[in-house]
């Protein structure tokens, strides 16, 4: 219990932190440890931990962008985001029956695009600063709100992150199954 307290801790930090450094928007290792945590860890306990960050975070950077922005997340957003962090268990899940690292990197690239997609056709169809034809759309998936970084920005912190963070997250347990003298977790067959 204590790893999954540090791990909350951690990443609501890391997410507060980054709030003021339009640069690393959404670059976070939420929706890797969300992923990763299906794919290894066998106490479904612990894939709630970035759940828990996550809804921390989110009640602070909410207000953070009512502040700054006069913008405010509604619950229906917060509900949506915990549903793409479901679909990321239920990804991770899929690459534990076949684990290999092709799978893994495939499970990481799907993840971070459903999020993209999910999120931002959200954004279209809920936010009256779009228009709601294609280049409405269009304008949700690329360049977003003027006072915010274009949405690409987001997608491409988030997908860098997902990758480096799986990668980092995936490497510590196969060191520490190598160390414990396990052969690599993602050669190995998950039983069913």
């Amino acid at each position: 219990m204590l790893l999954a307290f540090a791990l909350i801790v951690l990443s609501i930090a890391w997410r507060i932190a980054t709030v003021d450094l339009p640069a690393l928007a959404n670059f976070t290792p939420l929706m890797a440890l969300t992923f990763c945590g299906a794919v290894y860890l066998r106490d479904k306990r612990l894939w709630l931990v970035p759940f828990v960050a996550l809804t921390l975070s989110d009640l602070y950077i909410d207000r953070h962008y009512a502040a700054t922005f006069h913008y405010e997340w509604s619950l229906t957003g917060a509900v949506l985001r915990a549903a793409c962090f479901a679909a990321a268990v239920s990804f991770g899940l899929m690459v534990a029956r076949r684990r290999s690292w092709l799978n893994l990197l495939s499970g990481t690239i799907g993840g971070s695009l459903f999020f993209y997609l999910v999120t931002n056709t959200a954004s279209w169809i809920g936010d009256i600063a779009y228009t709601h034809d294609p280049a409405g759309w269009w304008q949700a998936m690329t360049v977003g709100h003027s006072e915010f970084p274009p949405t690409l920005w987001f997608f491409r912190n988030t997908f860098v992150s997902d990758l480096v963070f799986t990668g980092i997250f995936s490497v510590a347990m196969e060191w520490a199954a190598r160390r414990a003298g396990r052969a690599s977790l993602l050669a190995k067959r998950a039983t069913a």
